[in-house]
């Protein structure tokens, strides 16, 4: 993908961490060459974290991202680096910024630690070797922002902690063969973007037209007679997940279907963790809290999806009197623990990384997350036809 085709959530994320005035803006500045961060000698310039999406040779498109100092101080100081940490949620590859030298100091091998229990690829630049009077020879990757020293270096290497974060998982292409046929049920109401159709199922398409798979596009309206009109089945149907009701209705029972938001969960690796999670929509008592949180942040419609549709069907569902909390963007709490339950979005804008990070802390708090897809589909009683293509997540409904 060129750099205007690549969303950011496609792209590698890298976040260059460290102290204040260890020169981590300039650094960034010298490795995008652009004046991307604002640079001065005073320490805690930068306030909140800076990114900016951008092609990185060798990587391709990236999204490089500022932080600030690890050592902030104050009340504030201690908000920003709360911001820094959010920010490693959602990183790929980590640089330290460091000062030539000088020791580590505590802060900067904490985040060492934080990077290597993650097991995120990270590297150390040692920036400020302009003031050495010489390069030790010690094996460390010294680095001059100023005079540019090291700094081509420095970008090989990324390229080459790039290269471990690349995966080769598709879409769907791997379900399809060159020549199958797939509907694409895209329901058009108050809550779809004018002019457009949503990330998800932009990429669905351009991937299976990538792999020269055929693809037709309707409402749920004319998704009758289109099935009708085909000479032969398709291989695929695939939904929007609000519109699984509908759509299993009208999709023989021997044409396999699915949703873009259970194709999105595997994508990004959690499609297993979501399908467990579904099992506490069951088993929610009256006064039970349930988390409702989305990756985006949109404008709200008198009846959408995230506030108004799926707290009716979660309670209709249950036949509990259930308490909703919502969150969008990159609001996300760090205390879960009061939550029997959360649902989350597809995360198309997500990387993988940061919807990762948001199953780790749900995790940690022994709160199941299950996402709107696997939600929808066991609501209306049709997760176990949803998964069929995936057979790993549907043994985990076996009783």
């Amino acid at each position: 993908m060129s750099l205007n085709e690549t969303v950011s959530a496609e792209r590698l994320h890298i976040g260059f961490f460290g102290l204040r005035n260890a020169g981590k803006s300039s650094l960034v500045n010298a490795v995008t060459g652009q004046d991307l961060a604002l640079v001065s000698d005073v320490k805690g310039t930068t306030t909140d974290p800076v990114q900016k999406a951008m092609e990185l040779l060798p990587l391709g498109p990236v999204v490089i991202i500022d932080t600030p100092g690890l050592d902030d101080e104050g009340s504030l100081g201690e908000l920003r680096v709360q911001r820094t940490q959010r920010v490693l949620e959602k990183t790929d590859l980590a640089v330290l910024v460091a000062t030539a030298g000088a020791p580590l100091t505590p802060p900067e091998e904490a985040l060492l630690r934080q990077l290597e229990a993650r097991k995120l690829p990270h590297l150390i630049a040692y920036n400020k070797a302009d003031l050495l009077t010489t390069l030790p020879q010690d094996g460390k990757r010294y680095v001059s922002a100023k005079t540019g020293l090291g700094i081509r270096a420095l970008k090989e290497a990324l390229g080459e902690l790039g290269k471990q974060r690349a995966t080769g998982k598709t879409i769907v292409a791997d379900l399809l063969d060159p020549g199958d046929s797939v509907v694409l049920v895209i329901p058009i109401d108050e809550s779809a973007p004018k002019g457009r159709i949503i990330l998800p199922q932009q990429q669905t398409l351009r991937e299976c037209l990538d792999h020269h798979v055929s693809v037709l596009c309707c409402q749920v309206e004319e998704l009758q007679a289109l099935l009708a009109a085909q000479a032969h089945p398709p291989r695929l149907v695939i939904t929007d997940s609000q519109a699984f009701g509908a759509v299993q209705k009208l999709v023989p029972e021997d044409v396999t279907l699915t949703s873009f938001s259970i194709l999105f969960a595997r994508y990004k690796g959690s499609l297993e963790t979501l399908v467990a999670g579904a099992a506490r929509l069951g088993r929610l008592q009256d006064g039970d809290r349930v988390l409702i949180s989305e990756g985006c942040t949109h404008h709200r419609q008198c009846n959408d999806i995230g506030t108004v549709k799926l707290p009716g069907w979660i309670s209709a569902f249950t036949g509990k009197d259930l308490r909703f909390d919502f969150t969008s963007g990159g609001d996300f709490p760090a205390a879960l623990s009061d939550y029997a339950l959360i649902v989350h979005c597809g995360g198309c804008m997500l990387n993988e990384q940061a919807m990762a990070g948001r199953m780790r802390l749900a995790r940690q708090a022994g709160v199941p997350m299950v996402n709107y897809g696997v939600a929808i589909a066991c609501i209306h009683g049709i997760l176990r036809r949803s998964l069929a293509p995936f057979p790993e997540a549907l043994a985990l409904l076996e009783p």
